[in-house]
């Protein structure tokens, strides 16, 4: 037995294929996290304190929520500032990159919300037409 395809077809490189994408990639992941985006989106109106914002993000965990902050933070999105009284008052607030990346974040989050009922009534036709094949 011979092969037959010898000549493989070479592609054009990509401009970001010397790039690191795995940069990039971590960035995106960051950003697209659902956690994140809402807190973002709440954060777009100002500075808000730990306990509002996990009572305004509902279903996240006391956790999930530090995390996700530290992560921000960590990021350059958010800044966390201690203000010295009894008990401790922490507030977080966007940094200008965080306010920068608050527009298209709040813009995705409006486009969700305006697109809430078509997406769940395309769900439902997908299911209904996938369960009975």
């Amino acid at each position: 037995m011979k092969p037959e395809h010898t000549d493989v077809t070479v592609l054009e490189p990509y401009a970001h294929e010397n790039s690191d994408c795995r940069g990039v990639a971590s960035i995106l992941a960051r950003v697209g996290d659902k956690w994140s985006v809402f807190i973002i989106m709440l954060l777009g109106a100002g500075p808000r304190r730990f306990n509002e914002i996990k009572r305004m993000v509902g279903g996240i965990s006391q956790r999930m929520l530090t995390l996700t902050l530290r992560g921000l933070e960590r990021d350059g999105l958010v800044t966390r500032t201690v203000f010295p009284t009894i008990p401790p008052r922490v507030d977080y607030e966007l940094t200008d990159l965080g306010r920068g990346l608050w527009q298209p974040v709040e813009a995705l989050g409006k486009w969700a919300h305006d697109h809430q009922t078509e997406i769940e009534d395309a769900r439902a036709r997908f299911d209904r037409r996938n369960d009975s094949a």
